[in-house]
């Protein structure tokens, strides 16, 4: 640790701080627009100057120097740094200016007004006029894609979004161009981005340059209601700010989370707002001589309770969806155990993974910051640029790292960093697990990090696959690499739940054959196809596959529209609060199944949801460790039941990252995100 003195406050800080990071330690605010915690140092703005005692006689830019490099007084004294001397203050004064000679005053009409860098800026480290009277510079704006609006006259040239697209997603989608007055921020031959985290060079951005496309001159910043959110577009949980207007989700950004997202959401995350208000229901309807005809509760509630008593319980199915919360899945469950049913399952892909096996059998045991630690990767029938782009950055953080050497086991994609390719099938992976090639590289690490994808698990030979690869990644000492990378938002809530068949039940495949069952129910299930033959009661909040296939259609609420609980693919437990209210006659899940559990005659045991929470924690304590993430008993890993391998290519699940839900397949934004990623369209850069 070094000393250092900032305007009279002595600190103790790492040398390898940068001057910037020791002044935010003794308490002072350091203006910047370049410099980014999370980014390479470019020290372009020159905002953050500051002067040092004993230093070159002129102010030094804060975010270029680190601590170390700094001279002890003539007596050994610490370093001193000041940051409000009049030479700071002059100069920043003169950097504020030469910035703002040619940004357009476009605040009144600016998305970007009252959350801008700059203006606040201006207002507390700039002048009260301008002394430049010429002709301003203006740049013309740039097709960068569907989700990007670009105004590059406002451009300022702090090279964010630069190092953003080069360090942090991997695509270098943006560049500079041009020198001097003539220098532009642009993509390569003005094509759209390509990377699944580009919406985020729009909260980088310090000025209004770039703006989120979908949500141009929807509002205000000081017109929101602001909710914390949990996403559930990936497995991951990332920390989610909901902002609303009125009853209106206008926009998602990220909340700052160090455990799970760091502060990056991916575009789907982002920009599925559109698709919340997009194909929705809002009040029953009950399929009548073959047409779906809009219903009364009361009279949709009828239908259902007639079917249920002329149905005998082994004839009777729930299914889980991917986006359910643990409060709708333990209603649904509640309800099945009253009349007496053992056909439940959530897993709707069919993955093969059962809470009998222990809760470390399918938990990303490594945990997310755990990444950073690992020194070693394998993965198994995963993209995880597709299946979680966040998750996939964290990965790239530790590959740049250096002395992480990674293998793939399943199909070849463009991960956005480099790896050794073994093989398509679960034989390299029984090749690997007898030490051979990449074997003796996991051998000899510390802790390597075995990470398992739902295209390994969803296969006949899931089972045997589990099982081989639970074993690579038994327990080292303290660190257990065996991690699971879920697809589905609910599934290790609904595990944990126990949302599994019982012994003489179905599972999900069964229960969709024809003839399997008389009447299924499903949990904002649109994953899976029922054949011909069985009643079906869809509860959810799009019409989307499983409304079509329904005979009677319950509306329930979308993620935004309701209060829950969701456990991320490491375990952890986490809250959303509800930041809007479901259209029309639509509820809740868990209190459509209350009131039907009362139609039935078989009320279930809650009338609030504090009253339903309390149920669930006294049957699953865990679930009120909100935020918590409790290590899971993983001794067990390496003796799980082993099987048969079969011999067909791993290959992901998700074969469009842009479509992979029912509010996904609602949203104008994700379908043109989608195209453009095909190659199916051909936008003009003057668009």
């Amino acid at each position: 640790m070094s000393k250092i003195i900032v305007d009279g406050v002595e600190v103790d800080v790492p040398p390898e701080y940068t001057l910037l990071q020791a002044c935010e330690e003794a308490g002072k605010e350091i203006p910047r627009f370049c410099y980014h915690e999370r980014l390479s140092v470019a020290g372009n703005c020159r905002m953050c100057l500051v002067e040092v005692k004993g230093g070159p006689p002129k102010p030094t830019a804060s975010c270029a120097m680190s601590v170390r490099d700094l001279r002890p007084g003539p007596n050994g004294e610490p370093p001193v740094v000041l940051t409000n001397s009049p030479m700071v203050k002059k100069a920043r004064e003169g950097v504020m200016e030469f910035l703002l000679i040619n940004h357009p005053l476009d605040c009144p009409i600016c998305d970007q007004g009252g959350e801008c860098d700059l203006q606040d800026q201006a207002m507390a480290f700039g002048l009260d006029r301008s002394r430049y009277h010429e002709s301003k510079r203006a740049v013309e704006n740039k097709y960068i894609g569907p989700l990007v609006k670009t105004e590059m006259t406002r451009c300022i040239h702090c090279t964010r979004c630069v190092r953003f697209t080069a360090e942090i997603c991997g695509t270098s989608d943006m560049g500079a161009i041009g020198r001097g007055e003539d220098m532009e921020i642009t993509t390569y031959l003005e094509q759209a981005m390509t990377s699944e985290l580009q919406g985020n060079v729009t909260d980088l951005c310090p000025v209004g340059a770039l703006l989120p496309k979908p949500q141009n001159f929807r509002a205000r910043p000081w017109e929101y209601n602001k909710t914390p959110g949990v996403d559930v577009m990936d497995a991951l949980g990332s920390s989610i700010r909901i902002d609303t207007r009125g009853r209106e989700v206008i926009r998602i950004l990220p909340r700052l989370n160090e455990a799970v997202n760091e502060e990056w959401i991916s575009d789907k995350s982002r920009q599925i707002v559109d698709g919340l208000k997009t194909q929705r229901l809002d009040r029953p309807f009950v399929r009548d001589n073959g047409k779906l005809r809009p219903a009364s509760w009361a009279q949709a509630f009828a239908a259902v309770a007639a079917k249920v008593k002329a149905t005998a319980p082994e004839r009777i199915g729930f299914i889980g969806g991917d986006l359910s919360s643990v409060e709708d899945l333990f209603a649904a469950k509640s309800l099945a155990e009253e009349l007496g049913v053992k056909n439940i399952d959530a897993r709707q892909d069919g993955a093969r993974l059962d809470p009998a096996l222990g809760r470390a059998s399918y938990l990303f045991n490594a945990t997310v910051e755990g990444i950073d630690r690992a020194d070693a990767l394998l993965i198994v029938g995963s993209n995880p640029r597709w299946e979680s782009p966040v998750l996939n950055a964290r990965i790239r953080r530790r590959w740049r790292a250096g002395n992480f050497p990674v293998g793939v086991v399943g199909e070849k994609a463009d991960l956005t960093y480099d790896y050794a390719y073994l093989g398509a099938g679960p034989d390299t992976l029984a090749n690997v697990a007898k030490g051979e090639g990449f074997g003796e590289v996991l051998a000899k690490a510390e802790r390597p990090l075995i990470l398992v994808g739902q295209g390994a698990l969803a296969r006949e030979d899931g089972a045997a696959i589990l099982a081989l690869a639970a074993k690579l990644g038994a327990p080292k000492g303290d660190w257990t690499g065996f991690s699971v990378l879920h697809t589905a938002a609910s599934r290790v809530g609904a595990l944990d739940l126990g949302f599994v068949p019982g012994e003489v039940g179905l599972d999900a495949e069964q229960m969709t054959k024809s003839g399997a069952l008389d009447l299924v129910f499903l949990v904002g299930a649109d994953e899976i196809g029922i054949e011909p033959g069985a009643f079906v009661v869809y509860i959810g909040s799009h019409g989307d596959r499983g409304a079509h296939r329904a005979d009677v259609i319950l509306p329930g609420a979308a993620y935004t529209e309701k209060s829950g609980t969701y456990v991320n693919t490491e375990g952890r437990v986490q809250m959303a609060d509800r930041a809007a209210f479901p259209p029309g006659d639509a509820r809740e899940d868990w209190a459509i199944f209350r009131a039907l559990s009362g139609a039935l005659g078989q009320p279930l045991p809650f009338d609030s949801l504090s009253a339903l929470r309390g149920k669930l924690y006294s049957a699953y304590p865990h679930f009120a460790q909100i935020d918590v993430l409790a290590p899971a008993d993983a001794s067990g890993l390496a003796s799980l039941p082993a099987g048969e391998l079969g011999h067909g290519a791993l290959v992901s699940p998700i074969a469009d990252f842009y479509l992979t839900n029912a509010i996904a397949r609602a949203s104008h934004v994700m379908a043109e995100c989608s195209a453009v990623a095909k190659g199916r369209t051909h936008a003009l850069a003057a668009e």
